[in-house]
């Protein structure tokens, strides 16, 4: 069950409006969604794919078909993937930059099949592709009313 934004924020030590999300929390956060959003470059221009995925460990994976996707992360292998999620008190953002690969062993195609990720929509999706994070980062956010200006 995807962590709600209050219970992010219950874990934190935010003082203000505004504060981060320390890296374990961060994986919690990613263990418990399965939407996030892949930014990847394909020809020259950033774009953005929604995704489910999961986590093993420090591993995230996902399927997809050929296409764009496929298309830029063998061009370009440098993604970021980011979650969040709001409530009527808090909000939250974690964004994993790294490298994403196609998989291919076959070990690690089993591993990558064990997972809990089916697609959301029928189609066919055969391939996997692991990120490796070499960044996680997320914030944490108070909601509330917006200040008065210039009082």
């Amino acid at each position: 069950m995807t962590m709600s934004a209050s219970q992010v924020l219950a874990r934190t030590n935010l003082t203000g409006a505004i504060g981060s999300i320390g890296p374990e929390l961060c994986w919690e956060a990613l263990e418990s969604n399965t939407l996030g959003r892949l930014a990847v470059v394909l020809d020259g221009k950033i774009h953005i794919f929604p995704i489910n995925y999961a986590v093993d460990g420090t591993r995230i994976y996902f399927r997809t078909a050929a296409g764009s996707k496929l298309f830029a992360l063998r061009t370009h292998p440098e993604v970021a993937l980011e979650i969040d999620a709001v409530d009527d008190e808090a909000a939250y953002s974690v964004v994993v930059k790294g490298l994403a690969a196609w998989v291919e062993s076959p070990d690690e195609v089993a591993i990558a099949d064990a997972l809990p990720l089916r697609a959301w929509i029928p189609t066919l999706k055969l391939r996997w592709v692991r990120i490796w994070a070499a960044e996680v980062t997320g914030r944490a956010f108070r909601r509330g009313a917006e200040p008065l200006p210039y009082v």
